[in-house]
């Protein structure tokens, strides 16, 4: 995985706006590359801001073939404003087992190199796929959150540093990974 580039727009709109990833996101998918570009500016601004944010990811074996997008995004989560979890993998890469490697490392980023306190994640109810990933990544279901307009509350899932320290000595780690590291 490594940071959003501007030119990562096509790949963003590719994969945000294909109709089958965006199953369980109440907003749907990406209308147009327009809006995928408008998104990543978004991103980048994030990167510029806050120092942490979106990454593109990319299988270790086809390293030009952008995977996913995911990272952590500062956001206001009720009236707190938080480190949050996101990603998103095109079709061809689900059921690897990469949404939670991406997970893990991502968090080993956050709370060791970027020394942060606490990490949230917030997933729609019906996500069972998403929920699983959270889980064994040692995020914990803490509650509900009304985070998008007109639609039923999401789950928020949070991990502390502390709490991540004691699930980093429980993890049985896959040896090799097929994702690049940052």
């Amino acid at each position: 995985m490594r940071p959003v580039h501007a030119d990562d727009a096509d790949d963003l709109f590719r994969i945000y706006g294909d109709p089958a990833t965006n199953i369980f996101n109440p907003a749907g998918p990406y209308p147009d590359l327009a809006y995928a570009q408008t998104r990543l500016a978004q991103w980048l601004d994030g990167w510029r801001l806050h120092g942490i944010g979106q990454m593109a990811i990319y299988d270790r074996q086809h390293p030009q073939i952008i995977i996913g997008f995911g990272g952590i995004s500062v956001r206001p989560l009720g009236d707190e404003l938080t480190h949050n979890l996101g990603y998103r993998f095109a079709t061809e890469a689900w059921g690897r087992g990469l949404a939670t490697e991406f997970c893990q490392r991502l968090l080993d980023y956050a709370f060791d190199e970027r020394q942060l306190d606490k990490i949230t994640a917030v997933v729609r109810a019906n996500h069972l796929a998403s929920q699983r990933v959270l889980l064994k990544a040692g995020l914990a279901l803490r509650g509900h959150i009304s985070d998008v307009a007109n639609a039923l509350p999401s789950l928020c899932y949070v991990l502390k540093v502390e709490e991540w320290r004691r699930h980093q000595q429980e993890m049985v780690r896959r040896p090799t990974s097929g994702l690049i590291g940052l």
